[in-house]
């Protein structure tokens, strides 16, 4: 998880490196996170039948060779290819979808969302960590070599994820006999359901944005505001994003139960559209970066136990990586959109300005999106007889 979280430091040193604008950097970035989205619930579905332990594994071989021909591409097309299509697939298998259908089978209600939010901190601790290591490689070696040395420790994958190794379980054990096409329906058939998809796709466009288009932003800021312009200033803001994050997603995971999801998850989304209009307000200095970075950390991915808790909640947790992957599809077709977006209008434009305005514009309708969300656990009529 750390690893992806630097990507955005790539995006001037291969702009730059390649004479490509930044259109192409983002389009990879943008396939990277929509192939992700697309093949998620695929990957979901095949680690709800199969065992999460194999997805990883299959999930470690493609971020390994991902990055080796990330690394290696020395046209735009390859590297869109790998950057994109294969990390995208690589991204589906090893991330929170899958993780947290494991969660979800083996966590009593009461602690499933706290869990779910110990493993997103984990994750958010290896973007605190990877992206000062991923600066400092690309300040001592090449683009290339860091690819290389970053496929290197993601094979360490490999062995971690027979940790997800679970006993087989059946229906009858979930208390849900349902088959994988009546799962789809019904949770398509429910308005929860489509507004928490709706609230999840804003949720990627704003932290691919920020996370792609940051680093880039400060530097064409420095022609105003100069002290914003070194990469340690970049650098240190998404280090604190996720640090921050660790803390925003535990206090998420903690509340439930006291305060419902819904609400909670429309708080995170008009409180980014505040920080976000405060950081356009404000002059640009690395201070006011870096009190953007730990506010909007907080609430960077404090949705996903939420989210996850409440599909959790209505449906069960038989099919629960299926649903969760549907549900980041969404997620990730407004990455897609935010990355690609952001790259393209500053082609065009110049600048950020409009995807910014944007951004604060879709969290406040994410937000009323989230409030006739209902959390209550749908019942079924027994049908002993489905198979999947």
């Amino acid at each position: 998880m750390g690893i992806r979280h630097g990507f955005g430091l790539f995006n001037l040193p291969v702009t730059q490196a390649n004479g490509w604008g930044r259109e192409i950097f983002s389009l990879a970035i943008a396939l990277q996170n929509l192939i992700w989205g697309v093949t998620q619930p695929i990957f979901g579905g095949l680690a709800d039948r199969f065992g999460g332990y194999r997805i990883m594994l299959l999930g470690g071989v493609l971020y390994t060779l991902g990055l080796i021909g990330a690394g290696l591409a020395t046209t735009s097309i390859g590297f869109v290819m790998t950057t994109g299509a294969i990390l995208g697939m690589a991204l589906a298998c090893t991330t929170y979808s899958v993780v947290y259908g494991v969660i979800g089978r083996h966590c009593p209600p009461d602690k499933r969302v706290w869990a779910m939010g110990i493993a997103a901190a984990m994750g958010s601790f290896g973007q605190f960590f990877m992206i000062p290591l991923e600066q400092e490689l690309i300040t001592r070696f090449d683009i290339q070599n860091t690819l290389l040395i970053l496929a290197i420790m993601t094979s360490f994958m490999l062995p971690f994820s027979l940790v997800l190794h679970e006993k087989k379980y059946s229906p009858t054990e979930t208390g849900n006999h349902q088959t994988i096409t009546q799962a789809i329906k019904e949770a398509f058939g429910q308005r929860s359901f489509q507004l928490l998809l709706a609230g999840y796709f804003v949720c990627g466009f704003q932290v691919v944005f920020i996370g792609t288009h940051l680093a880039p932003y400060l530097k064409d800021m420095s022609n105003i505001y100069p002290t914003v312009g070194h990469p340690e200033v970049a650098t240190i803001a998404l280090a604190l994003v996720g640090l921050f994050n660790i803390f925003g997603t535990y206090h998420a995971s903690k509340i439930d139960g006291k305060f419902p999801k819904h609400l909670s998850l429309a708080i995170i989304y008009i409180s980014r559209s505040i920080v976000i209009g405060g950081f356009l307000a404000f002059p640009l200095s690395p201070i006011t970066t870096y009190i953007f970075a730990a506010l909007i950390g907080f609430l960077w991915l404090s949705t996903v136990p939420l989210t996850n808790g409440i599909i959790a909640q209505i449906f069960g947790v038989k099919y629960m990586s299926m649903l969760s992957g549907f549900a980041f599809l969404s997620h990730q077709i407004g990455s897609f959109i935010g990355a690609y977006l952001g790259g393209y209008i500053f082609d065009v434009t110049r600048s950020y300005n409009i995807v910014w305005i944007v951004s604060i514009i879709l969290g406040i309708m994410a937000a009323l999106a989230n409030l006739p969300i209902k959390e209550k656990e749908l019942t079924r009529q027994a049908n002993p007889s489905a198979t999947t």
